[in-house]
């Protein structure tokens, strides 16, 4: 798997932490550049464990699914861009009510990262380096959250939406590529071009 295509799964993946961490920097009063960090550890280190889990857990199906890994990642990664887009249309802007408690940064960055160890177990499937994909997906997070939480304490609940939908769409644009490349659709897409 290529670097880029990391990247981008990493962007799509990091959308729900960055929603919930634009929602958490609303709710914080005096925000200070310890508060962001903070946000953006959680979550970014749990994005970055969850693939490495079902990582471990995709390999130890790995022979038993092989000719069908690319379904697997497509499915896998349809169905998570498809929830990250039914969940932008609720109307509501979710409030935390101390988003800088161990206990809820805990729980909302497990909630958030679910969706990283589905991807770890396609990546499983793809042979794809885990060690240097989870770093790529966790720094991204990181970064992204710790901007999440400043763009919620001065601009409120706009781009939560936002944000949601464009992962939904990158991650199941990744899984429509995923899915041609190696059911060999994009040769035959290319051979039709020579």
């Amino acid at each position: 798997m290529d670097i880029l295509t990391i990247v981008m799964i990493a962007l799509g993946l990091a959308m729900d932490a960055f929603a919930v961490s634009v929602s958490s920097g609303i709710t914080i009063k005096e925000l200070k550049p310890r508060h962001g960090a903070k946000i953006a550890l959680f979550f970014g280190g749990f994005q970055a464990l969850m693939p490495i889990l079902g990582w471990l857990l995709g390999i130890g199906f790995k022979d038993y699914i092989e000719k069908y890994d690319h379904w697997i990642a497509f499915v896998l990664l349809g169905f998570i861009g498809a929830k990250m887009l039914k969940e932008s249309m609720d109307d509501d802007c979710e409030y935390i009510s101390d988003p800088l408690q161990n206990k809820v940064l805990f729980m909302l960055a497990i909630a958030t990262s679910i969706d990283a160890m589905a991807v770890g177990v396609s990546f499983a499937f793809l042979k794809a380096s885990i060690l240097s994909s989870s770093l790529i997906i966790g720094a991204i997070t990181c970064v992204i959250c710790f901007g999440g939480v400043y763009l919620g304490n001065r601009c409120g609940c706009v781009f939560k939406k936002k944000a949601e939908i464009a992962g939904g769409v990158v991650l199941m644009l990744i899984g429509f590529k995923i899915l041609a490349e190696h059911s060999g659709f994009t040769t035959v897409v290319l051979n039709l071009f020579k």
